[in-house]
């Protein structure tokens, strides 16, 4: 429990994972800065953070308040950096400043410091603590979340990685103010996701609260934060290492990473290629007669109406095909997606008509 301004954070959320593991979530405002997070998470170790320049010129600071002993570790701002020359680049800097076992990585930063922090902990002398501090939106409601570690390969993204939970995941809703416009929005295509496949509830709430979401209501933010991650914890508690049911919140990601690795990673932030992949799976929903027009037409337009991108850049049909069959979702040489039944229910597949889908893909 962390104390603030005389009252008592606790953890909002604890994923409870198989052996006795588990994840502890805070969720909060404004709290980062607080001097009592050094001895509430028991950081008696060298702390060794990856950030890149922008985060660690804003947040830096929360670092010093967890140890004394650190080190800032920088890479690059962009997905382009989620590769494993930056993850050889960082295990080099680990090793030429003599961090042990003991060492506690913190990540403070996106979705790409966040996977590549967490697959440098994951694999660093066979695994060593990890602290998730995600500063944009689309990591506090997902990728700090649950587990996943990775860096991209040229033939598909996250090719290369682990599952290792953090044993904290810190999220201070008050560091979205700072987020440049584009990847505050990019954020909500995660969220709207969340809707899609588990709760019809929260997404009507969505349609009809995206002016307080995008004017970055304090309240909305809160609620919108919390709710997701406790969706992702409910998911990944019941299927860790993505056996089944975890894999609906890969919906729109096949779609989606095969649009970023076919403009290579440079033209879509991870958001944009989502929310597009989501109208994408929607579209071939309705193909394949899984769902009616309403609920194809309700997931266009709430993209649209926070300012997400729903049409994919021209690519090449055969390499968009291509990517897709190196995804992580091909079981047996098939290819399945997860794609709606109706707002608030999903269906992982791998049975549909190949000429639908080509459909979709030339559409």
């Amino acid at each position: 429990m962390v104390s603030l301004d005389g009252e008592t954070l606790k953890s909002a959320l604890t994923l409870d994972l198989a052996d006795g593991r588990a994840s502890e979530i805070y969720i909060g405002s404004d709290y980062l800065q607080n001097p009592e997070l050094k001895s509430e998470l028991a950081l008696s170790s060298r702390v060794a953070a990856i950030s890149n320049e922008r985060v660690a010129s804003l947040y830096g600071g929360v670092i010093s308040n967890l140890a004394a002993d650190h080190e800032m570790i920088l890479i690059g701002d962009g997905e382009q950096y989620k590769s494993l020359d930056t993850y050889s680049t960082v295990i080099d800097q680990l090793i030429e400043s003599r961090f042990n076992r003991d060492v506690v990585i913190v990540a403070l930063g996106g979705g790409v410091v966040g996977d590549l922090a967490g697959f440098v902990a994951a694999t660093y002398q066979r695994g060593v603590r990890l602290i998730q501090i995600p500063t944009t939106l689309l990591a506090q409601v997902d990728s700090a979340i649950g587990g996943k570690t990775a860096v991209n390969h040229a033939s598909g993204k996250n090719l290369i990685g682990a599952f290792y939970q953090p044993e904290t995941v810190l999220i201070d809703t008050a560091v979205l103010a700072s987020l440049p416009e584009d990847i505050f929005i990019e954020g909500l295509a995660e969220v709207i996701k969340y809707g899609v496949i588990y709760d019809a509830a929260f997404f009507e709430w969505l349609e009809d609260n995206s002016q307080s979401v995008l004017a970055r209501e304090p309240e909305a933010l809160q609620f919108i934060v919390r709710r997701s991650c406790e969706i992702k914890a409910e998911v990944v508690a019941s299927d860790e290492r993505e056996q089944n049911r975890r894999a609906i919140l890969n919906f729109g990601h096949t779609f989606g990473h095969a649009l970023e690795a076919e403009t290579r990673y440079g033209e879509l932030l991870h958001g944009q290629a989502v929310s597009i992949g989501m109208v994408m799976a929607a579209d071939l929903a309705l193909r394949e007669d899984l769902c009616d027009t309403r609920t194809t037409q309700r997931i266009r337009n709430i993209v649209k109406a926070y300012g997400l991108p729903y049409e994919a850049p021209k690519v090449d049909k055969d390499r968009m095909l291509a990517s897709m069959a190196m995804d992580k979702k091909v079981v047996h040489g098939k290819l399945r997606f997860v794609l709606p039944e109706s707002i608030g229910k999903v269906v992982l597949t791998g049975e549909y008509d190949p000429k639908n889908l080509e459909a979709t893909l030339s559409a």
